[in-house]
């Protein structure tokens, strides 16, 4: 296994966290993992990841990254009680990456936070699932100070190989991913629209997105969600809440801008109905916990159809 000198501090290993961070391990780098729970974290200490109890032991390692839900969670555990930079049990790394979808103010004010300690912060938002990473197809964004993008883009580069864009200074990769969410958003619910009415007419799901997904409107993206579409299958890679989230933080960026985002608006509001439409399920919580393409039962029961799996065996894609 090839050693890399730099020393990686990882924060967070939920569905994204756990892949990405095990790529840099099985790299060769020296990888050092916190997660809130720890059991989540311990499967990639057999892999040769080092884990943490606390934060503040993190305090050692050359870059540290993070990867975590919402603004506040990062706040949390870069400057909470027992934060990172508040623990500070050794001398803290000089260089910050953080991997997570947040509004570019929550960003901008960490960077500044960070910039008085010192550091450097890079916002490296990504594109993908567990599934894309493991296939070595996820692709990052990254922003801020050059300098430092430049020392961690080869480590970047380990769990987005598909490609990483830089894009300038401050939080402009938080912008690029905010935007990038938006059309997540929107696209996943044009394609549940046409995919019912082809359905409703007579076609078989599992052939209209074999036809959509060998055209030129085929992405990898539609490619990897035709297995769930076609089986009904609500294996979660990002749960409606995340996705209403970021599309909220995108019409926020257009109101400020006076960007008009007619189309944006009205894609929130059909995923909206999705949450009152959880309510017809035995366990609305669990239910809404289902990954976000689940949608298209929500969408189903406004066109008056009732959906059943048809069983195929659909490629996602992403195989080798």
């Amino acid at each position: 296994m090839p050693q890399n000198t730099q020393k990686i501090g990882w924060i967070g290993i939920g569905r994204m966290g756990f892949p990405m961070a095990e790529r840099l391990i099985k790299a060769g780098h020296a990888v050092s993992v916190w997660n809130r729970t720890r059991s989540k974290a311990e499967p990639l200490a057999s892999k040769g990841g080092k884990i943490v109890d606390k934060l503040g032991d993190l305090a050692g390692v050359d870059v540290l990254f993070s990867i975590v839900s919402t603004g506040k969670d990062l706040e949390e555990v870069y400057f909470g009680k027992d934060g990172v930079v508040t623990a500070k049990n050794g001398k803290l790394p000089k260089i910050f990456v953080d991997c997570s979808t947040i509004a570019v103010e929550e960003s901008a004010a960490i960077r500044q936070r960070l910039k008085e300690r010192g550091i450097d912060f890079v916002a490296a938002p990504v594109s993908g699932n567990a599934k894309v990473i493991k296939a070595g197809r996820l692709s990052a964004v990254i922003s801020g100070p050059e300098a430092a993008c430049k020392t961690v883009l080869p480590m970047i580069e380990v769990f987005a190989p598909q490609g990483v864009s830089f894009v300038g200074d401050g939080e402009l990769a938080r912008v690029c991913k905010i935007a990038h969410n938006v059309m997540l958003g929107v696209v996943i619910e044009n394609l549940i629209e046409i995919t019912l009415l082809a359905n409703k007419m007579g076609v078989p799901r599992h052939a209209f997105l074999a036809f959509m997904n060998n055209s030129v409107m085929g992405s990898m993206f539609t490619r990897y969600k035709t297995p769930a579409l076609v089986n009904l299958d609500w294996t979660t890679t990002f749960t409606p809440e995340l996705l209403r989230k970021d599309i909220d933080l995108g019409l926020a960026l257009g109101r400020e801008h006076d960007v008009p985002m007619p189309v944006t608006a009205a894609a929130r509001e059909v995923l909206q109905s999705h949450f009152g439409a959880a309510i017809l399920q035995k366990n609305p919580e669990e239910y809404l916990q289902k990954d976000f393409a689940a949608l298209l039962e929500t969408m189903a029961l406004a066109a008056g159809m009732k959906l059943a799996s048809e069983n195929k065996n659909v490629s996602t894609g992403l195989e080798s």
